[in-house]
């Protein structure tokens, strides 16, 4: 064995794990950003809901 066929065969076995990322492609950042398009939909929900029930409770801290 050559250090040729050493390194095809590591330059190989990159090649078919990076087989997955063309797979991927931009699928998981398109779910980070439906994600934290959700989750800033839902913050701004409940805190809305907090302040106008702290609005109409005039004794709490402000």
């Amino acid at each position: 064995m050559s250090s040729s066929d050493f390194f095809y065969g590591i330059s190989d076995f990159f090649a078919w794990i990076f087989v997955f990322f063309d797979w991927i492609g931009n699928k998981f950042n398109t779910a980070l950003l439906l994600l934290g398009f959700f989750g800033l939909f839902f913050w701004l929900n409940t805190q809305r809901k907090l302040s106008d029930k702290a609005a109409k409770d005039p004794n709490k801290l402000k």
